[in-house]
């Protein structure tokens, strides 16, 4: 018994070494490491500096191309660490940049390589989907010093390769700058034309340049002029309004010793920005996009039914299994001058300081005395026996 013991706890320590020599082999300012790594036992996983930096660096070239695109930086577990959605982006082109970087992730490939093979046959492209993977170019998955530490899908952004753009080139260039060199890209492989092609007229449906849906809040505060024409919709909140709430959150839970998970979505329940703080494992990052899809739903705080059902324990089954509301504290619509713009999850404990009260804190550094916050009546002392 005392071998079996001995060798159980030799394997363990080759083990733990191994780790150590794995993780010694990253560089630490691409990866969770120390403490943090060692409490979620895992130093290879990409850490949210690296993919904020990643996913802005390819807003800026984005930018400069004049052309809005949609980012995601997954970890190699697979979990959300950054999303950004720039402004007048539909929900196509949100979709399909997660489904990009899953793509990339579970084949340790670049996506453009399952979108050739499709190319070259076309009977495949079922198996390929059958599978999980979405056969389009603009995903890459993340490698340093041949670890996998994550992987980026970009969408949003029609391709114009012989200019030096596409989703992918910006996912390419943008690893560049933060990582260093990378392996080339793949070449595109020109589309062949489908079979049983019809010849009906495609109709445009978009609104005149002169034209642009408006809103009565000011336009750093929601999307706004052709990013606004572009989804027939003046009340989202902006991309840059989301970061500002987010970073505060952030700040805000690290001054407490810890980290958040954050999730923004817009009125229709798609994703604007999300991140997930260092440490942050999977139960912080799902309730956090749970709870802002219940305050989205109900256009309440999730703390009044966390409170109710406090209280009257007996409503649990139907809020939970019929409605589908996540009932724990932490989720708020965003409601700015009486309109709803938007709604906010924060899991992970935000240091200890409550995840509502981050998410409060975002808020009020966005949009001030313009925002409605959930007020708290006092509690009254019970009198003495």
């Amino acid at each position: 018994m005392k071998r079996i013991y001995g060798a159980v706890l030799l394997t363990a320590a080759v083990l733990v070494l191994a780790a150590t020599a794995s993780a010694q082999n990253l560089p630490s300012q691409f990866v969770i490491s120390g403490e943090t790594a060692r409490r979620i036992h895992d130093f290879t996983t990409i850490n949210l500096a690296t993919a904020e930096r990643i996913a802005e660096t390819c807003e800026r070239l984005a930018s400069k191309e004049g052309v809005a695109v949609s980012i995601y930086i997954l970890d190699n577990d697979g979990n959300h660490v950054y999303m950004h959605r720039m402004d007048g982006q539909g929900y196509l082109n949100i979709v399909t940049a997660e489904m990009k970087a899953r793509t990339a992730l579970m084949g340790r490939e670049a996506s453009k390589n399952r979108m050739n093979r499709v190319i070259q046959n076309p009977d495949t492209e079922l198996q390929q989907i059958q599978l999980g993977f979405f056969p389009n170019s603009g995903g890459i998955p993340i490698i340093v010093n041949d670890q996998l530490i994550g992987a980026i899908g970009v969408g949003g952004s029609a391709p114009r390769v012989a200019q030096g753009w596409s989703d992918e080139i910006c996912a390419h260039k943008a690893m560049i700058e933060v990582l260093g060199p990378q392996p080339p890209l793949v070449e595109d492989l020109r589309p062949q034309a489908g079979g049983n092609r019809g010849n009906a007229p495609v109709p445009r449906f978009d609104l005149p340049q002169s034209v642009a849906p408006r809103s009565s809040l000011p336009p750093e505060f929601v999307v706004s002029g052709r990013a606004a024409a572009n989804i027939f919709d003046a009340n989202q909140i902006s991309g840059e309004a989301a970061k500002k709430i987010a970073r505060t959150c952030r700040a805000w839970a690290a001054e407490h010793g810890g980290a958040a998970s954050i999730y923004i979505i817009d009125t229709h329940g798609t994703f604007v920005h999300q991140e997930r703080g260092d440490g942050q494992v999977y139960n912080n990052i799902r309730t956090a996009m749970l709870k802002a899809q219940t305050a989205l739903q109900t256009r309440q705080p999730t703390s009044i039914r966390a409170a109710q059902l406090r209280n009257d324990p007996g409503g649990q089954p139907r809020q939970l299994m019929q409605f589908g509301f996540f009932t724990v504290s932490g989720g708020l619509p965003i409601v700015v001058d009486g309109e709803m713009i938007g709604a906010i999850g924060v899991g992970g404990g935000a240091g200890g300081g409550g995840d509502e009260n981050c998410a409060i804190e975002g808020l009020k550094a966005a949009f001030g005395d313009r925002v409605l916050l959930p007020t708290y009546p006092q509690q009254q002392d019970k009198p003495q026996r």
